[in-house]
C-alpha cells in the first residue's frame, strides 16, 4: 500500500467515526425509518408507474403515519385510560389502609399514620418529578426531532432507493449473479422477521386479548399490548399473560371463565403459533426459533427497542451471508467484481 491509498484510507477511517457521531443520537429512528423504507418499498415501485418519485414518496409517508402512528396512539390511549382506572382505584378505601391502620394498632398497640406516610412519600415523588423535569423535557424534544428525522429518511429513502441501491452495488467488490444472491438472502431474512415474527405476534396477541375482553379480566387492553410485546418471544411470550389471567379467574371463584380462558389461549393462540409461523416463514427463509430469542433478547440490549426486530435480522443476515460465501467462494477465487446485471 502506498502513502497516496493509505491517506485516502484514513480519511475514510476518520470521516466513517465523525458520521457515527452524528447517527448515534438517533439510531433508534435512523432503524425504524429503514426498517419502515423497507416494507413500503414495493409499494413505491409501483406507484411510480402513475405518479412521480416525489408525489408516490409522500402518499407513503402519509400512508406510514395512518397505519403505524394511529394505531399506536389508539393502543396508548386504550393502555393509558387502563392505567388511570388502576390509579384511581387505589384510593385509600381501595387500598383498605383505614382497616390496616386499625390492625396495626390492635395487634402492636402502636398507632400509625399510614396516609400520612403515603402523602409524604407523594410528596418526595413530586419533588424528583420536578428536578427531572428538564431532563423529561429534553427526552421529549429529542422524540419529536427523532420522529421529524425518521419521517424525512423513510421519503428519501423511498424516493432515491433504486439510486442508493445501484450506488450499493457499484461500490460492492462482487460479482452481479453473487450480489443478487446476498440480496435476495438478506431480502427474505428481513420478511421472515417480519412477516413469521412481528406479524405473527401482533396476531398472537390480539388473539389472546380478545379471550381477556371476552372472560373480563380487568385492564384488557392494557394486558393485550404486554402480550404483543412478549409475544414477539416465541413459544413462551404471550402465556406469561395469559396463564396468570386463568390463576386470577380461579382465585376470583370463576373457575368456568378459567378453565374457557385456558382452552381458548392453548388452542387458539397455540394454533396461530404452530401453524401459521412455519406458513409465513417457510415462504420467505427457515428462522430457528433459538436464533430469534436470541435475537430479541441480545439485540434489546445491543440496539434499544428496535432490537426487537433487528436483533433477528442481523444473525439471520449471518447465516445468509454464509450460505452465499459457502456457495460462491471457491469461483470468486482470482476473479473480480462486475456491477453489470
Amino acid at each position: 500500500m502506498n502513502l497516496s491509498k493509505g491517506y485516502l484510507l484514513a480519511l475514510v477511517g476518520v470521516f466513517t467515526y465523525l458520521s457515527w457521531l452524528l447517527v448515534e443520537p438517533f439510531v433508534q429512528y435512523v432503524l425504524a425509518a429503514v426498517l419502515i423504507a423497507f416494507v413500503l418499498y414495493p409499494l413505491q415501485g409501483r406507484l411510480e408507474e402513475r405518479v412521480s418519485p416525489s408525489i408516490a414518496s409522500f402518499l407513503l409517508i402519509l400512508l406510514a403515519v395512518v397505519a403505524f402512528f394511529l394505531p399506536f396512539l389508539v393502543v396508548a390511549g386504550l393502555v393509558a385510560e387502563d392505567a388511570a382506572r388502576i390509579l384511581e382505584n387505589a384510593d385509600t378505601g381501595a387500598l383498605g389502609i383505614t382497616e390496616l391502620e386499625q390492625t396495626i394498632e390492635a395487634e402492636t398497640g402502636i398507632s400509625v399514620d399510614l396516609t400520612s406516610s403515603l402523602m409524604d412519600a407523594a410528596q418526595g415523588i413530586g419533588t424528583t418529578v420536578l428536578e427531572r423535569s428538564t431532563a423529561w423535557f429534553s427526552a421529549f424534544t429529542h422524540a419529536l426531532i427523532g420522529l421529524g428525522l425518521a419521517l424525512f429518511l423513510v421519503y428519501y429513502l423511498l424516493k432515491d432507493g433504486d439510486d442508493l441501491m445501484a450506488w450499493l452495488r457499484e461500490m460492492t467488490p462482487l460479482p452481479a449473479d453473487v450480489q443478487n444472491d446476498l440480496y435476495t438472502e438478506l431480502s427474505d431474512v428481513m420478511w421472515a422477521v417480519l412477516a413469521g415474527h412481528v406479524l405473527i405476534a401482533i396476531i398472537q396477541g390480539v388473539i389472546a386479548g380478545l379471550g381477556l375482553f371476552a372472560t373480563g379480566i380487568p385492564n384488557a387492553a392494557l394486558w393485550t399490548f404486554v402480550m404483543v410485546i412478549l409475544a414477539l418471544i416465541p413459544l413462551i411470550g404471550a402465556f406469561l399473560v395469559w396463564g396468570p389471567a386463568v390463576v386470577y379467574l380461579f382465585a376470583t371463584g370463576e373457575p368456568a371463565l378459567a378453565v374457557a380462558l385456558a382452552v381458548y389461549s392453548t388452542v387458539i393462540v397455540g394454533v396461530s403459533d404452530d401453524y401459521l409461523r412455519p406458513i409465513v416463514v417457510d415462504r420467505y427463509a427457515e428462522l430457528n426459533p433459538a436464533v430469534i430469542i436470541l435475537g430479541v433478547l441480545g439485540g434489546v440490549y445491543a440496539f434499544g427497542i428496535m432490537g426487537l426486530f433487528f436483533g433477528p435480522v442481523v444473525l439471520g443476515a449471518l447465516l445468509a451471508t454464509i450460505d452465499v460465501v459457502d456457495d460462491n467462494y471457491d469461483r470468486l477465487e482470482g476473479e473480480s467484481g462486475t456491477t453489470e446485471t
